[in-house]
Parts: structure tokens; C-alpha cells; sequence
């Protein structure tokens, strides 16, 4: 991918991200189906005990002339999201001058890249996560060359590369029964390369590739 392209989609992104975004009903396309009613209203809400976390979809230009953004895998420990799949990113601390800081911080503590400002395109719907009780504000950036990423030990097991272009159309959305109160459910799922991505992250994930899709930029990373 030359530079020109790379720099096209950046500027594109930047633009749409700037507009109303997609939101619940993008979420809801990879949400568990006990997470929204058929009106798309959410059934959970936050309350006074609420935290606020921030992720970050790190875009970068591989060698093969293709984008890429990296997943994390979560160590196994005694909590809700033990060895899930995720973005990078944690919760705010109140030194944080804003969402975009928390975002920048979590992603150097976690993978070891220092992302610059001025890098951010721009960020994505809310996502509230009854389960750990977190109000999630997604960010979006893309930095000029591939990272050399440096995973934190405690806070990451693991690292997954993933293609943007392959996520698109559905191209990796599965479907799954499991049980859930008693009752079997559909539930929908990323595969990407053997990991589950479910939960928040594909949700945040299927709004953006909702956006990318409206972009149309497949003829242009290809």
C-alpha cells in the first residue's frame, strides 16, 4: 500500500467519524441476544457505580500493502473478562485530561506503543458493559508504520494481528448456541483465526467495520 492510499483512508475515516456514527443498532449486529430488546433500546443501564473505560483500534499499514490493528488476549485471572479477546485500553484515571489520554495511556502501559495525539481520527458510540459495570469510549488512530509492540506481562497473555479487510461484509461473523438462564441462544461472534471475539469488543468492532463498509475502501486496500 503506498502512502497516498494509506493516507486517503486516514483522511476519509477521519471525516466519517466526524458525522452522526452508526451506534446501538451497528452494536447490536454482534451484541449476545440477551443484551438488546428487538426495538434496540438497551436493557442495562448505568448507575451511580458506573466506571468509565476507554479502548483503542490502533491502525497501521503492513508490509504485505494491507491495514492491520491489533487484539489482545487477557490473562486468566478471577474476573468477568478473564483470557477474553479485546482492544487495548483500561479505565480512566482521574489524571486523565480525557478520553482520548486514557486511550493512549492503557495502549502504551499494555502493548508498549506511544501513539502521538495527533494521530486519533477520531472515536466511536459509547458502549456501556453490564457485567463489569464499565462505560466504554472506543478511539480510533492509525500511526504511519508497523509498532514493534512490547506487551506488558501482567495485562496481556497474548497478541493477535488482525487484517481490517477481512473483517468486511460479515466475512468473519459466525454464530454459536450456548446457554444462557436456561435456554439456548445464538450467539454472535468474530473468528479470527481460531480466537472468539464476542461481547463488547465485537460490538465496538461491528460498529466500526459498519462505518468501513459505508466507505467502501475495499478496491482501494486491496
Amino acid at each position: 500500500m503506498s502512502q497516498d492510499v494509506y493516507q486517503e483512508l486516514q483522511i476519509q475515516l477521519k471525516e466519517r467519524l466526524s458525522l452522526a456514527l452508526p451506534g446501538i443498532a451497528a452494536q447490536a449486529h454482534m451484541a449476545p441476544p440477551q443484551r438488546f430488546p428487538k426495538n434496540h433500546q438497551q436493557v442495562y443501564k448505568p448507575n451511580a457505580n458506573t466506571r468509565i473505560g476507554c479502548v483503542l483500534i490502533l491502525l497501521y499499514p503492513g508490509e504485505d500493502q494491507r491495514v492491520y490493528f491489533p487484539l489482545i488476549v487477557r490473562p486468566e485471572y478471577e474476573g468477568v473478562h478473564s483470557g477474553q479477546v479485546a482492544l487495548p485500553g483500561g479505565k480512566k484515571d482521574e489524571e486523565d485530561l480525557d478520553f482520548i489520554a486514557t486511550a493512549l495511556r492503557e495502549t502504551s502501559e499494555e502493548i508498549g506503543v506511544e501513539v502521538d495525539r495527533s494521530l486519533v481520527l477520531g472515536r466511536l458510540s459509547q458502549l456501556y458493559i453490564p457485567p463489569s459495570n464499565f462505560i466504554v469510549h472506543p478511539v480510533v488512530a492509525a500511526i504511519p508504520h508497523k509498532p514493534q509492540f512490547i506487551p506488558s506481562p501482567r495485562e496481556v497473555a497474548s497478541m493477535i494481528t488482525v487484517d481490517l479487510m477481512s473483517l468486511l461484509g460479515d466475512a468473519k461473523r459466525e454464530v454459536k448456541e450456548v446457554q444462557w438462564k436456561g435456554q439456548t441462544v445464538n450467539l454472535p461472534f468474530y473468528n479470527i483465526d481460531g480466537n472468539t471475539v464476542w461481547g463488547a469488543t465485537a460490538m465496538i468492532l461491528g460498529e466500526f467495520i459498519k462505518i468501513i463498509d459505508e466507505l467502501q475502501l475495499s478496491p482501494m486496500l486491496d
